[in-house]
């Protein structure tokens, strides 16, 4: 399923590339441009990137390169970003690990906030709250109950300390007052591995990469993280509809532009405004959607406050469960 949503969206940046460009900015690159990316090739992070390298090396007529420079939960790759000339044409196509959660959970990053210039939106997507078909809740409610009452804690399983499945869990159990205890793989495939064997109880995990096994019937899907339902699933509800408890709960993986804090501001323009025009063509919007991600399409100032929001969301979930990571 991975491949295949890897190919509908990439055929989205050939689509993309045609439509008339949205000019907020008359900067254009005097030269070739890059798009670094923090992350290994198929994933959200790099499809965002290669769809907005095709728009924009169409629009201005310059090849754009995207640079693959995976490793450290995203800090190589984005350390290599703020190493280039600060002139708009290197550009870091970032995601809520390295760019949201990382300052809070990591004692000794190598940057801060202040070294971006958040530029735009990309995509974001939910993650689905699954439980195994032996977990005997149908409803959110009916399994935040039975977290509660249960003499000894399910086990939930995510992709590794600090990853966004596993901080939508540790969300979710604070504002609950649930408790559960987190068993962490190297991956969400073991841990899927694992929920589908029964040998834990439940985790959050990419819609996506769990829909296969709702629709066959292997996991039981009881919510989405997102703020509102997907598409993919309309009669799924979000999670914040549930319960008062969770009305402030909201948590979507995310691709998204920066820059470097220095950049020109015109060239910051030039590349949100290719974004929004990219993101607003309907084909690319009925891709995304129908591999379970919206565009998100943001003015630089929007997406500025979004990111703000993230990192001070996410600062205090970490905090409040005392998580501290250090730099390998």
């Amino acid at each position: 399923m991975a491949d295949i949503t890897r190919r509908t969206l990439l055929g989205a940046a050939a689509l993309t590339a045609v439509a008339p460009a949205a000019r907020a900015s008359e900067w254009r690159p005097a030269r070739p441009t890059r798009i670094v990316v923090p992350a290994p090739p198929g994933g959200i992070t790099d499809i965002a990137a290669r769809l907005l390298a095709g728009r924009v090396q169409e629009a201005w007529g310059q090849p754009c390169v995207v640079d693959n420079k995976a490793g450290g939960g995203g800090v190589i790759g984005t350390t290599e970003f703020l190493r280039a000339a600060p002139d708009g044409h290197t550009m870091l196509v970032g995601n809520i690990g390295p760019q949201a959660t990382a300052y809070s959970l990591f004692r000794n990053l190598p940057y801060r906030p202040d070294a971006f210039m958040p530029t735009s939106g990309l995509i974001r997507g939910p993650n689905v709250l699954v439980v195994h078909p032996s977990v005997q809740a149908n409803t959110v409610a009916e399994f935040v109950a039975l977290l509660r009452r249960s003499s000894q804690p399910l086990n939930y399983g995510s992709s590794g300390i600090g990853q966004s499945p596993h901080l939508s869990a540790v969300w979710f159990l604070q504002l609950t007052g649930a408790q559960a205890t987190h068993v962490p793989f190297r991956g969400s495939a073991p841990a899927l591995t694992e929920l589908l064997a029964g040998n834990i109880q439940f985790m959050f995990e990419n819609l996506i990469a769990a829909a296969q096994h709702i629709q066959a019937g292997r996991l039981r899907a009881l919510a989405v993280t997102s703020a509102t339902r997907s598409p993919l699933f309309p009669d799924l509800p979000a999670l914040r509809e549930t319960a008062p408890d969770l009305g402030a709960y909201d948590v979507s993986t995310w691709a998204a532009l920066f820059g470097h804090a220095a950049a020109p501001r015109d060239a910051i323009l030039a590349w949100n405004a290719e974004a929004r025009t990219m993101l607003q063509n309907p084909e690319t919007v009925a891709r995304l959607r129908q591999a379970g991600s919206d565009p998100h399409v943001t003015t630089q100032e929007q997406f500025a406050a979004f990111v703000a929001a993230e990192v001070a969301k996410w600062g205090d979930v970490v905090r409040r469960e005392g998580l501290v990571l250090e730099m390998n």
